[in-house]
């Protein structure tokens, strides 16, 4: 039997413990801007607990990103990951790029590695070419 992953449910809870709020608290200030769609305190506790739960939609994750002062694509990848067994981002640093690449877990370090520097190489780009003003 495969062992259960917890990306998510850690994000969550470690980054709750950050903010030093309780899961009602959490609750309460996750809303999801779009629809108004609120993360309920049953859930989050269930996510934190380890216990099975539906993977979040796009709207509790959106709600969770506001509740957690956390970047929407950080929670998106956690998910994937603990929902879907997905793991195949390689993010830049400043966490605004990301490569997406099949069977990731068959490379090297080096391997990965590299996708990381093309990453950080793109980001840099996009930076200097966004701040030059033209």
């Amino acid at each position: 039997m495969t062992e259960q992953r917890t990306d998510f449910a850690d994000l969550v809870r470690q980054r709750r413990a950050e903010l030093g709020i309780s899961v009602r608290k959490l609750a309460e200030q996750s809303v999801d801007p779009d629809t108004g769609t609120q993360a309920k305190f049953g859930w989050i506790s269930k996510v934190e607990r380890g216990e099975s739960t539906d993977a979040p939609s796009a709207a509790i994750l959106r709600a969770l990103s506001a509740g957690l002062a956390t970047p929407l694509r950080v929670l998106q990848e956690a998910a994937a990951a603990q929902y879907l067994d997905m793991e195949s981002f390689i993010w830049s640093q400043d966490r605004t790029t990301r490569v997406l690449a099949a069977h990731i877990e068959e490379m090297t370090d080096e391997e990965r590695q590299q996708l990381a520097d093309i990453a950080e190489t793109f980001a840099r780009r996009r930076t200097q070419g966004s701040g030059s003003g033209g």
